[in-house]
């Protein structure tokens, strides 16, 4: 009795997390869907919407559950960045990152991708809450030292993706001295030029380090960046968020002609 039992939990258990992973497996599909049916960037929000639901509700054992709540990171940026419109919705679902993001840098400290999707989700959540409040939650501070961290436990991860966060940072931050001193724009134009570098550069990397390279004076090489880019074709997978690179690239040039 005691054996047909230990089968019976042993088969339950193969059923159920086999219907984990296929439902996982959809929510990664929702995911890779999340730009279709858009118009311009004005994208149909029930795909991200339902990748959400399915991130938010599976629960795996500890190393899956590590590649769902970083779907679960990107799921939150992609819809706070394109999906709502609304400040307050877009404070919310950043928030939601930020929170996610802390407790899975605690659970996961040697993950790269994590620390990058809390990244993220922190930067996205100091441009909606404020400069006042970015200062509070020391989040220039937290840029530098995970950015800095993502590169020493992977240097290629997101196509150099600590260096972009690092010159980003670099990039964004306010210089205030005695407070925030670190900020340098060459340093930026170093890390987002060592990002550009380190596997394939990405339409947000390309764009950071012309801007960057536009601040310290070099204008041509700047616009020879942007105008480079513009002739590229769009990523399939990420087709809204290069989208919005080349708008972003196009009214650059002509603010600066």
């Amino acid at each position: 009795m005691i054996q047909l039992l230990k089968l019976f939990f042993v088969l339950f258990l193969a059923t159920y997390v086999q219907a984990e992973l296929r439902t996982f497996e959809k929510g990664v599909s929702y995911y890779n869907e999340r730009g279709k049916k858009a118009i311009g960037l004005a994208i149909d929000p029930s795909f991200i919407d339902s990748a959400i639901k399915i991130f938010s509700e599976v629960s795996y054992q500890k190393e899956e559950a590590l590649e769902s709540k970083i779907f679960l990171l990107k799921s939150y940026y992609f819809k706070g960045k394109f999906g709502l419109n609304k400040k307050e919705e877009k404070k919310k679902i950043f928030n939601k990152g930020k929170v996610l993001g802390e407790r899975l840098i605690q659970d996961f400290p040697e993950s790269a991708g994590a620390n990058y999707w809390y990244l993220v989700n922190l930067g996205s959540w100091a441009e909606q809450y404020g400069l006042i409040a970015a200062a509070r939650e020391g989040t220039a501070d937290l840029m530098l030292k995970y950015s800095t961290k993502i590169i020493k436990l992977d240097p290629v991860y997101a196509n150099g993706g600590g260096y972009f966060l690092l010159g980003a940072a670099h990039f964004k931050a306010p210089r205030i001295p005695f407070i925030l001193s670190w900020p340098d724009n060459n340093e930026a134009v170093k890390y987002l030029t060592l990002a550009c570098e380190e596997g394939k550069s990405t339409p947000p990397q390309i764009v950071y380090l012309a801007r960057s390279l536009y601040k310290k004076g070099e204008k041509n090489k700047a616009k020879e960046l942007l105008n480079k880019l513009l002739l590229e074709e769009r990523s399939e997978t990420f087709l809204i968020e290069d989208l919005e690179q080349h708008q972003i690239a196009m009214k650059l040039l002509k603010k600066w002609t």
